[in-house]
Parts: C-alpha cells; structure tokens; sequence
C-alpha cells in the first residue's frame, strides 16, 4: 500500500465528517473562521487517532490478519464504503447545530471516525508507517472538513450526499484493488 493510497482512503474517510461539516455549517449560517477551524481540528485528530487504535487491535490478531489481508481489506472496506452510499441516499441533514463545544465535537468526532478504526485494523497487515498514515488522514481530514464548512455556508446542503456517495465508492474501489493484489 503506498502513500498515494493511504491519501485516497483518507480522502474516502473524510466524506462523513465533509457531510457533517456541511450540516453544521447551515445551523452557522455566516462562515465563521473560528467554528470551521475547530470543527476541522476534531475531525481531523479523531480521524488520525483511530487508525492507530485500529493498527494496534489489528496487530493482536496479525496472523489471522496478514494471511487473508486482501479479503480482510476488502470486506472492511466495502461495507464501509457500502455504509456511506447507504447514508448518501438520505437527504436531511439532521439536527448538527451551530454548537461547536467539547461535548457536542466529540459525539460528531467519533461518529464519523468510527469507520477509521477498521481501516487501522486493514493496515496492521500492510507495510504501513501507522504514524505517516495516520498524519495524512488527520491533516486530509482537517482540510476536507474546514472546506465542508465553507461550502455548506456558500452552496447548502447541495454536496452532502455526493460527497459520502464518492466517498463510499472510493473506499470499496481501493478495497478491491487491495483483493486483486493491484
């Protein structure tokens, strides 16, 4: 698995927290710098701690892990990316808020990287720096989040459900090229 991949996953992760991004950004109204940097910030560290959990889990059972690694990745992988088209289909946004406090952040952090850990689990079968990975997913995140929070106050909730819809594509695509060994 190179770089380049682990940057596509981080891409295909961050379309949940893009989403919910979005939906908070409506409850803000006015894009407000300060709201979108700290909800990138959440996303972000959550989405780059919980590979590295997941890595750790995933070296328990290595053995298991390494000798099925391409079926284990796809699996993983396609019904999380399979969650996320699932998830596209509705439209509301929900009741997210315009709150951006320690309680409210977290609940959204960890629902939206819960998906993370499993890939962590994926990469313990993989030569994979976890720490380089873990940085590119938290940074691909951050970003990804702080625009959602930008394009939400411009365009609406226009590009919440193409974005997990890509996103799940992405994740199953990588997933299969994982499979084939390509």
């Amino acid at each position: 698995m190179t770089l380049l991949d682990v940057f596509i996953i981080g891409v295909g992760l961050s379309m949940d927290a893009f989403a919910v991004a979005i939906c908070k950004s409506l409850a803000i109204g006015r894009f407000d710098l300060r709201k979108a940097f700290i909800i990138g910030l959440w996303f972000g560290a959550f989405q780059g701690l919980m590979p590295v959990a997941g890595y750790f889990l995933g070296t328990m059972v290595s053995g298991f892990i390494s000798r099925y690694a391409g079926i284990v990745a796809f699996v993983l992988l396609f019904f999380i990316g399979s969650g996320m088209i699932r998830e596209s289909r509705q439209e509301e946004c929900g009741n997210y808020g315009s709150e951006v406090g320690v309680r409210v952040m977290l609940a959204a952090a960890v629902a939206t990287s819960i998906d993370a850990l499993s890939v962590g689990v994926t990469f313990s079968a993989y030569d994979v720096s976890i720490w380089k990975s873990a940085l590119i997913i938290a940074a691909t995140t951050f970003f990804i989040s702080f625009l959602g929070v930008r394009i939400g106050t411009v365009f609406g909730d226009r590009y919440k459900s193409r974005a997990e819809l890509a996103g799940g594509a992405i994740l199953i695509i990588i997933g299969l090229k994982l499979l084939l060994g390509i």
